[in-house]
Parts: structure tokens; C-alpha cells; sequence
């Protein structure tokens, strides 16, 4: 059953951590900054609320959204006018098979060895939704970091604004220093971190990769920069075209984590040679 996958100590973590932001956002700078009685405040609470649902609905479904798993009846095509004869196909065979379980991996698949399976369009394992990142997830995983980084520097901007306007002259005012303090350099650092990972995987979606393409990649221009050539990442089609392969073609859906109708069964992509 899916829902075992929420019996982790990263995922228990996770959720409590995504409510003690929740809270003293809500219930402690915000309601000290602009007071939740006020309409301002509430305004602000109920756009904070919103915002920290989209966050738990998308997480929940990188967690239980099956990354997409390599067909048991899958057969690669190895009808290659280059390698017509017997024992090229079968050496063709050979070359497509994993060699840790012993199937057929389709193109854009890598072997997880937590999953302990083959995953399509792997991008990588994330212990924190203990789940691989893969061909039918990974448009909920680049949504989850989009909320994830929107509503933390929304934290931080309200308690840096809080800390800002708040009056430190009473005594017995450093714990409580102590405390916006710590709070303000976990926000912060949460914000900075997550908006790096927003960033990085934005270039991969552009670039139509993954993580670990970007890393093959990168090894396979330095080998074809000692022969005198040039690389070309055999999935990038173009930036328009890359970003409607992942997020699809309705831009109004490109934020709805569970608008995958577009994602196709995996087993093969277009490649720049088709659009040359």
C-alpha cells in the first residue's frame, strides 16, 4: 500500500517542521506584526493557510505517486540498419539490460538501489519524501519546491518585517531575541536552500534533463571535447518545447501537481534529431 510510505522518520520530520513554520508564521510574527483580528491579518493568514496546503497536497503526492517503473514486458527495439546481424542485436540486448536486475532498461532509466528497481526519467532518490524522483512524479516534485520556496521567503519576510517594527525596550527581552533569531536563520536559510533547488531544477527543465543526464552529460563533453567534438543533449528539443514535455501544454495547469495527463508511458522520448 502506498500510504506506507509516510511510516519514515524524514517524512514525520517534514511534516513537523512544515507545522512549526506554519504556526509561528501564523501565530506569532504575523500576529504581532499586523494582528489576526485585524483584515490585513487575516488577508495574510488566509493566503499563508493556502499556500502551506498547496505545499502538503503536493508533498503527499511526490510521496505517493509512483516515480514509474520499468514494464515487465518490456523488450527494447534494437532494429539497427547499422547492426543487422544476429550478433550485434544481441550484443544490442545486452548493452540495454541493467546489470543489478537484470531487466531491460528503457531509455532515460536508472537503477534505484533503495527502490531496488529500475526507475523511468530518473532524476534521483529524495529520502525526504522517501520516494524516488522520476518520470511520473517529478512534475509534483518541481511544484512542491515552487510552494515550498514561495511561502518560506513569505516567512521570512514577515519576521523580518516583525523583528523590524517590534519594540525590544522591556526587560527580559533576550530569550525572546534568542528565539527570532534562531527562527529567522533556519527561515532564511530554508528559503535560500529551497530557491537554489527551484533554480537548478528550472535550468533542467528548460534543458528537458535530470540530475543525473546533467552529470553523464557533463562527462560525455569532456570525452567528446578530446575528440575535437561537440556535445548535444540528445532530449533538448528546445526551451518552449522541454517546458510543455514536463509541466505540459496548458500553462494554467503547469501548478497543479496532479495535471499529468500529458506524461506518456516513458518508454521512449522525442530527441532533438526528430526536430532537427
Amino acid at each position: 500500500m502506498e500510504f506506507k510510505k509516510f511510516l519514515s522518520i524524514h517524512i514525520f520530520f517534514v511534516l513537523i517542521f512544515v507545522g512549526f513554520v506554519y504556526y509561528v508564521t501564523i501565530f506569532i510574527f504575523l500576529d504581532d506584526l499586523l494582528s489576526l483580528q485585524t483584515s490585513t491579518g487575516k488577508n495574510h493568514s488566509f493566503f499563508y493557510t493556502f499556500l502551506a496546503c498547496l505545499v502538503v497536497f503536493s508533498f503527499f503526492v511526490c510521496v505517493v505517486k509512483d516515480p514509474g517503473g520499468v514494464p515487465s514486458s518490456y523488450l527494447p527495439d534494437v532494429e539497427d540498419h547499422e547492426a543487422s546481424d544476429q550478433e550485434s542485436k544481441r550484443s544490442g540486448l545486452l548493452k540495454k539490460k541493467c546489470d543489478k536486475c537484470s531487466e531491460y532498461k528503457p531509455p532515460r532509466a536508472h537503477h534505484c538501489r533503495v527502490c531496488r528497481r529500475c526507475i523511468l526519467r530518473m532524476d534521483h532518490h529524495c529520502a525526504w519524501i522517501n520516494n524516488c524522483v522520476g518520470h511520473r512524479n517529478y512534475k509534483a516534485f518541481v511544484t512542491l519546491i515552487f510552494y515550498a520556496t514561495i511561502a518560506s521567503i513569505y516567512s521570512s519576510v514577515i519576521l523580518v518585517s516583525d523583528a523590524l517594527h517590534k519594540d525590544w525596550n522591556f526587560e527580559g527581552v533576550m530569550p525572546l531575541k534568542l528565539f527570532y533569531i534562531a527562527t529567522g536563520v533556519v527561515i532564511i536559510g530554508l528559503s535560500v536552500t529551497l530557491g537554489t533547488l527551484l533554480g537548478w531544477h528550472i535550468y533542467l527543465t528548460i534543458r528537458n534533463m535530470t540530475t543525473i543526464e546533467y552529470y553523464e552529460g557533463k562527462r560525455a563533453a569532456w570525452l567528446a571535447s578530446k575528440s575535437g567534438m561537440n556535445y548535444h543533449h540528445p532530449y533538448d528539443v528546445g526551451a518552449c518545447k522541454n517546458i510543455s514535455l514536463v509541466l505540459g501544454p496548458n500553462m494554467l495547469k503547469w501548478l497543479c501537481p496532479t495535471a499529468v495527463s500529458h506524461i506518456k508511458d516513458g518508454l521512449s522520448f522525442p530527441t532533438s534529431r526528430e526536430y532537427s
